[in-house]
């Protein structure tokens, strides 16, 4: 075997809580991480050299080391002393810089990829520390399963009674920085966290946890952000909120129909990006 394609998931966020900023500039976290299956396309093959080669659907995304895909395929290549020509082509459809983990997700798949494309043998755990030198979400999609997440997302505990949901997406089409997002968020001392529930098959359970400490940053910065949650409330969503970073925000319902109802609905609002997903 010299090619394989794999389908990187993106994912939504039921909580976010952030808990301390440590010592390292990293933020200690609190996440319930939700995959759904809205995908980018990863295809890998193994080439004559030792080049790594990114191609990318979409214009905007680096083709070289700046492409974490790419970073990902080097750190794996290098921890096995392995030179070897590899070439990733990425058909996103998760839009970019959306709070979404699209390229966190992509950089995943790369070293699930081509650790089996190559036959490299690198144990899980290893895989997962490479993904949290890469990013904080890249150990969540390694790991394959929703998830609560803690310390900088390394933490990672299985969530596997998760209730099944229809999720409608709506991002105004406005790329926020991760970055910038924890650099401004204003940190309360002393908080007390909520206790999180044993999930079963009730939405309900879901809508009731619902929150992300970076709300705080970026609805104020953009707005829009909140209007698009209260109109998904307005559409029948059983609750709404933005995900990680943003500016993309979720809207929960239990069937597929209200969903699409709903993005039908918005769709004659505004041309925002807008599609009805389903949990993994």
């Amino acid at each position: 075997m010299n090619a394989l394609t794999l389908y990187a998931p993106a994912k939504i966020n039921y909580v976010l809580d952030v808990i301390r900023k440590r010592p390292d500039g990293y933020h200690d976290l609190r996440m319930i991480m939700q995959r759904i299956n809205l995908c980018d396309e990863i295809s890998l093959s193994v080439t004559e050299g030792e080049n790594i080669s990114v191609a990318c659907s979409d214009a905007g995304v680096p083709d070289g080391p700046e492409n974490i895909a790419w970073r990902a395929a080097r750190m794996l290549l290098d921890h096995v002393n392995l030179q070897s020509g590899v070439n990733i082509r990425i058909t996103k459809r998760i839009p970019v810089a959306a709070g979404l983990g699209g390229g966190s997700s992509d950089a995943a798949s790369v070293l699930l990829g081509v650790n089996q494309l190559l036959k490299l043998n690198v144990p899980m755990q290893k895989l997962l520390e490479i993904g949290q030198k890469l990013g904080a979400d890249v150990p969540f999609f390694v790991f394959g399963k929703n998830a609560r997440a803690e310390g900088i997302g390394e933490m990672l505990s299985p969530l596997d009674f998760m209730p099944k949901c229809w999720i409608l997406l709506v991002n105004p089409g406005i790329p926020v920085s991760t970055a910038w997002v924890y650099r401004s968020l204003q940190l309360t001392s002393g908080r007390t966290l909520n206790k999180l529930p044993e999930f079963n098959e009730s939405i309900g359970q879901i809508v009731s946890i619902l929150s992300n400490d970076l709300e705080s940053v970026t609805i104020p910065a953009f707005p829009v952000i909140a209007d698009i949650k209260a109109l998904l409330l307005s559409l029948g969503a059983e609750g709404s909120m933005m995900s990680g970073s943003g500016p993309t925000v979720f809207g929960i319902f239990d069937n597929f129909a209200g969903a699409e109802n709903a993005r039908r609905e918005l769709t004659k609002i505004a041309d925002w990006f807008a599609v009805t997903v389903e949990t993994l």
